[in-house]
């Protein structure tokens, strides 16, 4: 049943959850229930030591008390930027239900067995992927990245496929996890949880 969160358009301190992971799980149960395509499609903005930008897609593989979990390549441009300057933002657009999650904090990476664990489960194509792409390298054409898809095949032939040393996990240590609740005139309702200096958490309210 699709539900209609369009009307309800309110976020109040007594609606929040305990802590930002019961919150989190509360609305990520709401727009998979609501039937957004990958719910877990999440903005990851990351940064330049010298402070330049850039922004991309990335699917949320896992999140827990620790915080959010996603693979990539570490060799990519968002891998590199995560090695040389260890902070991110996510951001969670669930637009139709007038809904947003937006996350900072530091970033580090996940242990080489949760990676090896992830890999193995996803789909055979995705592993040979993985090994084949040059993530955010310039290439002269398509057949170049073809080329090294074959070739990864060849050199796997129908063995297991190991997760390259390149290419694993990243868990975003939350430092603020923000609910956004869009309401009417622009007053929209932000609340965020935020860490303070001894490891507790506080709730504060944003104005729009």
């Amino acid at each position: 049943m699709r539900l209609d969160y369009t009307a309800r358009g309110a976020l109040l301190e007594t609606d929040l959850a305990a802590d930002w992971r019961v919150q989190f799980e509360a609305w990520f149960t709401d727009a998979t229930r609501f039937g957004l395509p990958e719910p877990n499609a999440m903005i990851v903005s990351t940064a330049t030591p010298q402070g330049r930008p850039s922004a991309r897609t990335v699917l949320l593989k896992e999140y827990d008390e620790r915080g959010f979990v996603f693979f990539t390549n570490y060799e990519s441009r968002k891998g590199s930027e995560l090695t040389a300057n260890p902070y991110a933002s996510l951001v969670f657009p669930w637009f139709p239900m007038q809904r947003q999650v937006l996350v900072t904090g530091a970033v580090e990476r996940v242990s080489r067995a949760e990676t090896e664990e992830y890999f193995a489960s996803r789909p055979r194509g995705s592993q040979l992927g993985a090994w084949a792409s040059p993530q955010s390298s310039v290439l002269p054409d398509r057949a170049t990245l073809d080329a090294g898809l074959a070739a990864t095949e060849e050199r796997f032939g129908d063995g297991p496929i190991p997760p390259p040393e390149h290419w694993g996990g990243f868990l975003v240590v939350p430092e603020t996890v923000e609910f956004w609740q869009g309401r009417t005139s622009r007053l929209h309702d932000r609340l965020r949880f935020a860490r303070t200096g001894n490891g507790s958490w506080v709730v504060e309210r944003l104005a729009p």
